[in-house]
């Protein structure tokens, strides 16, 4: 999307194409090594080469002895168009699509474009920008349902001819609608003879942009979130990728949080402080409004200063709690969060890997101050207490862990603790991060290393052999290992895939988003952009110890392909398709038959093998 590429990064450190350059130039892997590895992958073996000092002490991840992607994939010939795709050994059904009541017997939308949903009645359905998401299981002692279970999903964005019908907004009732639309749906669903549905559930509820919300961890209670009129802290809004905690809690990424601000002053006389222009704020924002007609989005408005520090966080949500407030986890940095990967070390510490998504910004881990099962017994939060750092990449394959702690002598400038944490951009600048090619989804792979999607970088300049066109306009993913089992300093790292190196094959694909690693070693890549040959966006799987790459769907024309979350079994993925025909109906009525005249809705698919095998397999 448009909104997720601009660049705020004038730090000038050193860019990560340079660093990727040199690495290249230093090491050879795979008959030659990234200037001519055709598939782009490199072995896990190749990465381990590098590693010499601080490695985990665990021994090597094997992959198993099997063919992990065995189905028929979808054909680039069938890979666009206004209608799904999906392999001929899968299927899938349509789920919870914007609109639909968030629980039996409520109010209810159904893409007619002579009406819209009122505010009232929005937040009482499922939102529009279906994105991140995760499935809770019921569960009672030692059974684990795959049948039923709490779906929280994201609603990142919906624009207003979308959502209200209107280029932009003529009331506070306009404005109401847009915000209820985004933000979060936790939603009870069930199988019943083979399909799945809303069922009710007294934890079911919508989040959105006026819901009540705490802040907790260092800066909550500082003034960088106090407004001078005092108003309440509300609402989460953009909410883009997610995570899940060990102990069963959901973790929502608020991400392209700037756009929804604006200044109204028509003498234009409001100038954004160095902060705020490092954020990407403006006086129109992404042309929503909001801030013409409810002042807390109004940056022009003194009552209201500081309500922008609000957002930019990572905020955690009860699925089994409806009573409970979302908290907003400040130990884990303000900055455009697009998922956050969290896993285990051997001390019971967590680390948390996240991207900061957009042109030149960082790759950051979160690493909790005790294990995370001690602190919850004494009642601290594992999210609460911890170091942020931010990644530093070597030409020799090595990385080093930056710690944003008034410790750090380059953070020398910054007044406190709260105020590195709320400004995190501007301290990994100071502290001399690597700038990135937007870093979106984490994830932890079979063999323990993360993973990382740079979705693309049209404004790169110079090629190199690890990245060999400029611009960049396709994207790669990166992985990383850390020293001490996740929580040491320095990390190895390497390229796992190039996007550009597929495109004379019939698995290309382009602009990689969202990921997910399963217990077997394979990968599910969704992407988000210009897909080659013609293609809609889509969802493949890779096969991380071959390198094998297949095709298992395409989404409809003009959407983008994201969100995973399986049942406990892995024999039902669900994945959404957000923006399906950018909202035209001429392009697709998506999940209304094609040709309705119905407008577009965001929707969750249901995929199965039709064998009732593993997904991916």
């Amino acid at each position: 999307m448009d909104h997720d590429n601009g660049i705020s990064n004038k730090s000038g450190n050193r860019p990560f194409q340079d660093v990727l350059r040199a690495r290249a130039s230093r090491r050879s892997v795979i008959a030659g090594g990234l200037a001519t590895a055709a598939t782009g992958i490199l072995a896990p073996a190749a990465m381990a080469d590098g590693w010499k000092d601080g490695g985990s002490g665990k021994k090597p991840y094997r992959p198993r002895g099997r063919n992990l992607i065995g189905f028929e994939p979808v054909p680039v010939e069938a890979g666009s168009g206004p209608e799904v795709s999906i392999s001929s050994d899968y299927e899938y059904d349509v789920l919870i699509p914007w609109g639909d009541p968030l629980e039996p017997g409520g109010p209810s939308y159904d893409g007619d474009p002579d009406s819209r949903p009122s505010a009232k009645n929005q937040a009482e359905m499922i939102g529009i920008g279906h994105d991140g998401m995760w499935f809770f299981p019921y569960t009672k002692k030692r059974y684990v349902s795959n049948r039923a279970g709490m779906l929280c999903i994201n609603h990142e964005f919906g624009t207003n001819p979308h959502v209200t019908g209107k280029a932009f907004p003529e009331s506070l009732e306009d404005v109401r609608l847009s915000q209820h639309a985004h933000g979060v749906s936790v939603v009870a669903i069930a199988e019943w003879k083979g399909k799945w549905r809303q069922i009710r559930s007294r934890n079911s509820r919508r989040i959105h942009v006026n819901t009540p919300v705490a802040f907790s961890g260092p800066v909550a209670g500082s003034e960088l979130l106090a407004t001078p009129n005092g108003n309440i802290p509300l609402g989460t809004v953009n909410n883009c990728a997610n995570g899940y905690t060990p102990w069963g809690t959901y973790l929502t990424c608020e991400e392209n949080f700037n756009g929804y601000f604006g200044a109204s002053n028509e003498d234009a006389t409001w100038t954004p402080t160095e902060a705020q222009s490092r954020y990407g704020f403006s006086s129109n924002g992404f042309g929503y409004g909001w801030h013409l007609f409810d002042k807390r989005f109004d940056l022009s408005d003194a009552d209201y200063r500081n309500e922008e520090n609000r957002f930019g966080w990572i905020v955690e949500i009860d699925p089994w709690d409806a009573t409970q407030t979302p908290v907003k986890r400040t130990a884990m940095g303000r900055f455009k969060h697009e998922g956050v990967a969290i896993v285990e070390g051997k001390d019971g510490r967590i680390a948390a890997y996240m991207g900061d998504d957009e042109r030149f910004d960082y790759i950051y881990r979160f690493v909790s101050a005790d294990d995370w099962k001690t602190m919850r017994a004494q009642g601290r939060s594992p999210l609460d207490e911890g170091t942020l750092y931010v990644a530093k990449f070597n030409e020799d394959g090595t990385g080093e862990w930056l710690p944003l702690t008034m410790d750090n002598p380059a953070l020398s400038s910054f007044a406190s603790q709260e105020e590195i944490l709320t400004f995190a951009r501007l301290a990994a600048d100071a502290a001399g991060a690597t700038p990135m090619d937007r870093p979106e989804w984490t994830t932890i792979g079979a063999d323990g290393y993360a993973y990382c999607t740079l979705t693309n970088n049209s404004r790169r300049t110079e090629p190199g052999p690890a990245n060999p066109l400029a611009p960049n306009p396709d994207g790669h993913i990166i992985r990383w290992k850390d020293s001490d089992d996740y929580t040491g300093s320095s990390f190895v790292w390497d390229i796992f895939l190039i996007a550009a190196t597929t495109h004379d094959s019939e698995d290309a694909f382009g602009s990689p988003d969202g990921l997910w690693g399963d217990p077997d070693g394979r990968l599910f890549i969704e992407t988000d952009g210009g897909q080659p040959l013609g293609l809609n966006d889509q969802m493949l799987v890779a096969d991380i110890n071959s390198g094998e790459l297949r095709r298992l769907l395409t989404g409809v024309t003009d959407c983008e392909v994201t969100g995973l979350a399986v049942t406990p079994d892995r024999r039902t993925l669900f994945a959404n398709l957000q923006h399906p025909g950018n909202g035209d109906p001429a392009a697709t009525s998506f999940p209304a038959p094609t040709g309705s005249g119905r407008i577009p809705r965001d929707a969750t698919l249901v995929i199965r093998r039709k064998d009732g095998g593993i997904v991916g397999s």
